[in-house]
């Protein structure tokens, strides 16, 4: 964890907390935040994506349960005396994986619904939802020439054409939003769903782009395959800023609110590979620009000023730092054998492959 990040002892010291899909990337982050905080950790997780190794480190100081959550007595067990819920399982994945499994995608809004509702029936304070960028309208993100940053007001339902969201995935997000706020009306319990925009970091699969191109490079890939023109932007957000953003955000904030986490700034993937190949002293001699590929929207990146006036939250790892410790946390971790999957990794997660 980043340690320029202040201190949330005091807010979590002894609260119990569950993090659902705890043992995935950013729930494995967010869960090792939790208990620097104090709080006494439960990770419920049906290792569809997420990895025990990615807990191996606080194994002794959670408690793990293994299931279903879209499985009632499942999901009342793991959510039984809950203080506040992160609620981060999901089918879930690049853009290879959410355009490929649109099916497993709209599952998410049975699992947001057990969940949200078991939480309820425990008496659980709090929701924080792990929401997507992807529920933003797909008409504000079409030119990469227009690099419009995306505001929480961009995506409401209220308004018309301001629920448009970025296909299966995105819309069951946007759904997921919706049924937490109705569970905030009814039944009073705090809700705050937060916005993820293209994180990366330790412990990604290759489903990603930036963990993707990174084992390209690292596999020695030339020509070079890169999806789509390699113009499309995308704000990319280090780990460590995320999960910080969701635990402050469960801290600080009480009843409905909707929360960007990503940074503002826009790269393209073109900037992004040249970052990658300086880290790893390593160029290609040909580029494979394959645009038949699934690339999703032309430009993304967060606007902030919400986060910022109500949490004083902004990331503090820039790219190239990000880049750095997830490269060479990557190089320790891809094992020949996983190189030469990558192709199917690219489309298909940890729990997937058997």
């Amino acid at each position: 964890m980043n340690l320029r990040k202040k201190s949330l002892a005091d807010d979590y010291r002894g609260m119990k907390v569950l993090v659902s899909g705890g043992a995935s990337f950013l729930g494995s982050a967010l869960v090792e935040l939790l208990l620097h905080s104090g709080a006494e950790v439960t990770v419920a997780d049906n290792l569809s994506s997420g990895l025990l190794a990615n807990l191996e480190a606080v194994k002794e100081d959670i408690t793990f349960l293994q299931g279903d959550l879209r499985d009632r007595d499942f999901s009342m067990r793991a959510t039984l005396d809950q203080q506040t819920v992160f609620h981060l399982a999901a089918a879930h994945g690049g853009r290879g994986y959410i355009d490929t499994h649109p099916v497993e995608c709209t599952n998410n809004m049975l699992l947001d619904h057990m969940v949200f509702d078991a939480a309820a029936a425990a008496g659980a304070e709090k929701v924080v939802f792990a929401s997507s960028a992807c529920v933003y309208p797909t008409t504000l993100q079409a030119d990469e020439r227009d690099r419009h940053l995306l505001r929480e007001s961009d995506a409401n339902f209220e308004e018309p054409g301001k629920a448009f969201a970025d296909g299966e995935y995105g819309w069951a997000k946007l759904m997921g939003e919706l049924q937490l706020r109705a569970f905030h009306r009814q039944h009073l319990m705090d809700g705050i769903a937060c916005r993820i925009f293209t994180a990366y970091g330790e412990r990604e699969n290759e489903t990603h782009a930036v963990i993707a191109l990174i084992a390209k490079a690292i596999a020695r890939l030339d020509p070079f395959p890169i999806w789509g023109s390699g113009m499309q932007t995308r704000n990319f957000t280090y780990v460590a800023d995320t999960v910080y953003g969701m635990a402050l955000a469960g801290a600080r904030l009480a009843g409905f609110h909707t929360i960007n986490l990503g940074t503002d700034e826009h790269h393209t993937i073109n900037e992004l590979v040249a970052l990658i190949f300086d880290r790893l002293e390593w160029h290609p001699r040909d580029f494979d620009y394959q645009l038949d590929k699934p690339v999703g929207v032309a430009s993304r990146a967060s606007e902030n000023s919400k986060i910022e006036q109500l949490l004083g939250w902004s990331p503090d790892t820039g790219l190239r730092e990000g880049l750095q410790r997830t490269i060479e946390w990557y190089k320790t971790f891809a094992t020949p054998d996983r190189l030469s999957e990558l192709k199917t990794r690219l489309l298909k997660r940890d729990g997937e492959l058997g």
